[in-house]
């Protein structure tokens, strides 16, 4: 009879509580209605990017094909976190089952895993272009590109297989309350009632070497740019390639900036509502931000969108 509460706390509870963004606002329902809008735009804005670089041909190039697939990670991981918190505030329901809560936290891993070493791919994808213009058609063929964008895939999915089955195995007997909107490692962690912390030291390697590896790629490419861009003689080609790049840096500095504050300070810098906050950035505003970044500061991709909507004009005057 002694074990009692050890075994209800282990078996008879499966159901998480998220105490999400909204229990931290005074107005939940405004801000429900911005993370909506936030989230149309986010799918609207990646789907459009993807239909834009399919259908113009002039778009097909190694460049563009990694956007298309950075849009298509934005997409799937905002739908990961934000239609399920949205769903819950308003139906009044804040629980999570255990299977949901790992999966969830599976497809998240993965997806933001992926994106480390996308980012460093097209990091590395703008370095040929820049610095070795001749031999780009050569080093970035479309093997290249296929091997490289399919080893992010699978490098985010080894994140993802190794985390996820280590956390949701410990067992919880605290709270069943989860201080966010989402299933994410270290806020589920904070509920085990065992010691981590051999496992938490693990899980702190493991993001230093999923974070480092892309830092030293893209630092490097970006500092042998930078290098190329001041040596140009033209004036114009220097302004282009230090706009890609500028914008391609806002991204990088975005997502690796809350991924470390994350997964790499210590525990004494958290708190619950900055871990949320900060969580934010990446997970709902940055899959706004790429889109825009991509698309407003890209020539081709506004002649592309321009060429697009004067078809559509034509067809609909040729309908009536």
């Amino acid at each position: 009879m002694e074990n009692t509460p050890w075994v209800a706390n282990h078996t008879g509870r499966t159901d998480f509580n998220l105490m999400g963004l909204f229990s931290q606002s005074k107005h939940p329902a405004l801000l429900c209605v911005v993370i909506f809008v936030v989230f149309l735009m986010a799918l609207s804005g990646n789907t459009i990017l993807i239909l834009l670089i399919h259908c113009d041909a002039h778009l097909h190039n190694p460049m563009y094909f990694f956007i298309t697939q950075l849009s298509l990670m934005d997409v799937m991981y905002i739908s990961v976190t934000v239609p399920k918190m949205l769903m819950d505030q308003v139906m009044g329901v804040n629980k999570i089952s255990a299977p949901e809560c790992g999966m969830q936290m599976f497809l998240y891993l993965t997806l933001v895993g992926s994106e480390f070493f996308l980012l460093a791919a097209m990091a590395y994808d703008r370095y040929v272009a820049i610095c070795h213009p001749l031999r780009y058609p050569v080093l970035m063929n479309h093997r290249v590109c296929l091997l490289l964008v399919s080893s992010s895939w699978f490098l985010g999915s080894v994140d993802g297989f190794m985390l996820t089955p280590v956390t949701m195995t410990f067992p919880f007997c605290r709270s069943r309350e989860i201080h966010h909107f989402f299933c994410e490692v270290p806020a589920v962690m904070k509920l085990s009632c065992s010691d981590t912390s051999l496992y938490e030291t693990l899980m702190y390697l493991c993001c230093v070497l999923m974070l480092l590896i892309p830092v030293i790629i893209i630092s490097s490419s970006y500092s042998f740019i930078l290098f190329t861009i001041h040596r140009m003689n033209s004036a114009e080609g220097r302004k282009k390639a230090f706009a890609t790049c500028s914008s391609h840096m806002m991204v990088v500095i975005l997502f690796y900036g809350a991924a470390v504050y994350t997964y790499m300070l210590p525990t004494s810098y958290h708190t619950p509502k900055k871990d949320m906050i900060v969580s934010v950035f990446y997970t709902i505003l940055t899959p706004v931000l790429n889109p825009l970044i991509y698309s407003l500061r890209n020539k081709d991709v506004t002649r592309a969108l321009k060429k697009m909507l004067n078809v559509g004009s034509v067809l609909q005057e040729s309908i009536k």
